[in-house]
């Protein structure tokens, strides 16, 4: 996917990702892709979040798509809604190389004790 890590905590989170490699047949970044790298970023927040010998397992995901991207590299910033206990929220947004919202997506994570061996 060449997805690159550029900031990451619990609160905030940036992500690039080429287009090119990750299209669908019709020349545009697939809406998967956009998913992969929007829960991607929204899971490792929850697990900052979670701390050590805890986890995070999302449990609903939602994407909306704005616009197309075929070529360039999106990025995709991460903003916490809800930090708890259990429960985590987080909006993501991807952007084009002119800042364009290409899409919005929202990820719900519930955080559990680590399984032990």
């Amino acid at each position: 996917m060449g997805i690159e890590i550029v900031a990451l905590s619990a609160e905030h989170a940036v992500a690039t990702m080429p287009v090119d490699g990750n299209r669908q047949p019709v020349g545009i970044l697939h809406g998967g892709a956009h998913v992969v790298l929007a829960e991607s970023l929204g899971s490792m927040a929850a697990s900052v979040h979670a701390g050590p010998g805890r986890i995070a397992m999302g449990i609903e995901l939602n994407a909306s798509h704005s616009r197309a991207a075929s070529s360039g590299v999106v990025t995709g910033t991460c903003t916490a809604i809800h930090l708890g206990r259990t429960l985590t929220t987080h909006e993501i947004v991807m952007t084009d190389e002119e800042g364009r919202r290409l899409s919005t997506v929202r990820i719900t994570n519930i955080l559990r004790d680590a399984p032990t061996s």
